[in-house]
């Protein structure tokens, strides 16, 4: 593989690892959901927001609901404070009157590079450390690890018998 040697790790050093950058992310969230004059929940909602616009659609309320597992009447709650907040606005759908999409704010990207810019920055840094095919592998197995992630928390929620927690 390109790059630089490596320290030797096993798999629960890594797993050690990734938990503590997990915690420290979770913790680092709050912080910049503080500075951005939002709660966490509305700085994940205005990240999928964010996405959408970038990848050049739009969601509606009830996709922002469902894939932040907001009640859409919490998501109504969150819309309105990243509207109070300049962040996004609510657009009404064509040909569907009592649906509407949420769209980021044209300065809100600015605003949110403004906090995060530093941080990916730092990331870039990091990545430059290494080559293509370690690269490569990394995102593989951060794709990989979110479907884990993504399996074993709807086990959670089904709870041990199945229902819905």
């Amino acid at each position: 593989m390109d790059g630089k040697k490596r320290p030797e790790a096993t798999a629960d050093q890594a797993l050690q690892a990734m938990d503590r950058m997990i915690a420290l992310a979770q913790f680092g969230q709050h912080d910049i959901a503080g500075r951005l004059g939002l709660n966490t929940t509305d700085l994940t909602c205005l990240g999928f927001v964010m996405e959408a616009t970038l990848a050049g659609g739009a969601l509606t309320a009830g996709d922002l609901a469902e894939r932040a597992r907001l009640t859409t009447g919490a998501v109504t709650g969150v819309i309105n404070r990243l509207e109070k907040a300049g962040y996004a606005r609510r657009r009404a759908v064509a040909g569907d009157r009592r649906r509407v999409h949420v769209v980021m704010e044209e300065s809100a990207q600015a605003r949110v590079l403004e906090v995060y810019g530093p941080f990916y920055a730092r990331l870039g840094e990091l990545f430059a450390d290494y080559g293509p095919e370690e690269i490569a592998v990394l995102s593989d197995w951060f794709t990989r690890a979110r479907s884990a992630m993504q399996e074993s928390l709807d086990d959670i929620r089904a709870g041990a018998d199945g229902r819905e927690a």
